[in-house]
């Protein structure tokens, strides 16, 4: 049996119709069904059935004195590369194995203050550096619909955990697409909010102008319930932009009809699916039905935009992952001499994903490159961003794409890097211009979930949600079919 949805767990938990403990207990009782074992999903890096039912107690201490949040009773997963005190933070990596946070992040500790239960640390690409789950430490993690594909990456546990009904919200990241991207292989929805909306402050930095902490939901409203309560400015975050931060759930009440919905030329080329093509149309189809009127419009540096991810992204997180050497914090090696002690620390301890964007990043920031490569592609980001200005400037309300070029393939089938890139494709553009997105169920070929992305002006999820609930009314179970 599967948790209700985040509205009515927090509905009952608040009317005193359901305890969080018993919440908690349906909970582990899911996880421990799907998680381990040979044959098991893998989902959690860390997990402590100790430790989720102390959380639920403390949500019920505070109900009890009045102060029942946004999320009340509602347990969340969390990914592995965000902040926690009360369980270790490891990214994924053994560089990290064991660590435990003196501090927690701003998401986690607004999650505790609206009522929500921790649960558990979610398994990741290390560093979050991956696009399928497989370049985690502690092993890959199964895609719950099938489970000897992958769930997508890097936020594939948390998606999982949605998926295999554990939890009805987790938080993910993303850099280019890494929440996104695993809601479309998973078949649940997915979310980021424009740069700056959501506090950074205890995300550890991959690369810090394109990350975003995501919301993945089993719903677009549990998904528009979580975002509501960890978005909001932080003073402990230099990005952070202090917006009003609108209740998103309400985006459902209005109608679509006069949306205007503009439909990329460069995101359904000639190459895509046919398939995936058909589910788009089809989507885009019902909500003219709806009243929404869709455009034709083009993006046309589009296809720069994973060139330009790959050289920016692994340049940021050089600079950033150059703080595990051995010394403040994590894993230590001991080798000959302090040049010794890092190059052993940082060469058993960072994997083979990790270590090769560690090398790309450095050599297009070294002398001699930095103007030929990385320059250059701050230039092209700069001309990716105006074409999304330009479009919305022209009347359109929201962008609609397919989020992935292809459903979930097998574990192990991808061993090419650079074919394993380009599953961000139609995802990467958001993070590189900084707008809001998000992936929602569109239906299933083979059985396997297709998602479709919707993309907004900045700071306008509310249109963007407005869309996606309208789309999800019209579809019903046909997403899902």
């Amino acid at each position: 049996m599967s948790l209700p949805s985040a509205a009515e767990l927090r509905e009952d938990t608040i009317a005193g119709r359901r305890s969080t403990t018993e919440t908690v207990r349906q909970a582990i009782v899911r996880a421990h069904e799907v998680h381990a074992g040979r044959d098991g999903l893998n989902i959690f890096a860390w997990s402590d059935d100790d430790d989720a039912r102390a959380h639920a107690v403390a949500a019920s201490d505070a109900l009890r004195d009045g102060n029942g949040g946004g999320l009340a009773g509602v347990p969340v997963a969390i990914k592995d590369n965000i902040a926690t005190t009360t369980l270790p933070t490891t990214c994924g990596s053994r560089i990290l194995e064991g660590y435990v946070s003196p501090y927690e992040a701003t998401v986690v500790t607004k999650l505790r203050e609206s009522g929500a239960i921790p649960f558990g640390k979610t398994n990741m690409d290390e560093f979050a550096m991956g696009s399928s789950t497989e370049h985690s430490a502690y092993g890959p993690t199964r895609n719950p619909i099938a489970p000897d594909r992958v769930p997508g990456g890097s936020s594939g546990g948390s998606a999982a955990a949605v998926a295999a009904g554990i939890v009805r919200v987790a938080l993910g990241s993303e850099t280019g697409g890494s929440v996104r991207q695993p809601a479309a292989f998973c078949g649940v929805v997915g979310v980021k909010a424009t740069y700056g909306r959501v506090s950074r402050y205890g995300l550890v930095a991959f690369a810090s102008s394109l990350d975003h902490v995501g919301v993945f939901g089993a719903t677009v409203d549990d998904a528009a319930r979580g975002l509501r309560v960890v978005a909001g400015h932080d003073p402990r975050d230099s990005t952070s932009v202090d917006s009003p931060v609108p209740d998103f759930h309400r985006a459902g009440e209005r109608p679509l009809a006069g949306l205007v919905i503009g439909r990329p030329l460069e995101y359904f080329p000639e190459s895509l699916d046919g398939r995936i093509r058909a589910l788009c149309d089809a989507a885009l189809q019902r909500m003219r039905g709806l009243g929404a009127e869709v455009r034709d419009v083009s993006l046309p540096n589009t296809a720069l935009a994973i060139p330009v991810y790959y050289i920016v992204a692994p340049a940021e997180a050089s600079a950033n992952l150059s703080r595990f050497d051995g010394v403040r914090y994590g894993r230590r090696v001991v080798g000959d001499g302090l040049r010794g002690m890092y190059e052993a620390t940082r060469s058993g301890g960072f994997g083979a994903e990790v270590t090769r964007r560690i090398l790309l990043g450095t050599y297009v920031l070294s002398a001699g490159y930095y103007d030929a490569y990385y320059r250059k592609a701050q230039r092209v980001r700069t001309l990716i961003a105006d074409d999304f200005t330009r479009v919305f400037n022209s009347g359109v309300d929201v962008l609609f794409t397919p989020t992935t070029p292809t459903t979930a393939f097998p574990i192990g089938a991808i061993s090419d890097p650079f074919e394993m890139y380009m599953s961000d494709i139609f995802t990467a553009t958001a993070n590189l211009a900084g707008v809001p997105a998000m992936s929602q169920p569109i239906g299933r070929l083979d059985g396997l979930p297709v998602g479709g992305q919707f993309m907004a002006r900045h700071f306008d999820e509310m249109t963007m949600f407005r869309a996606a609930y309208g789309l999800e009314r019209s579809l019903g179970a046909e997403a899902q079919a």
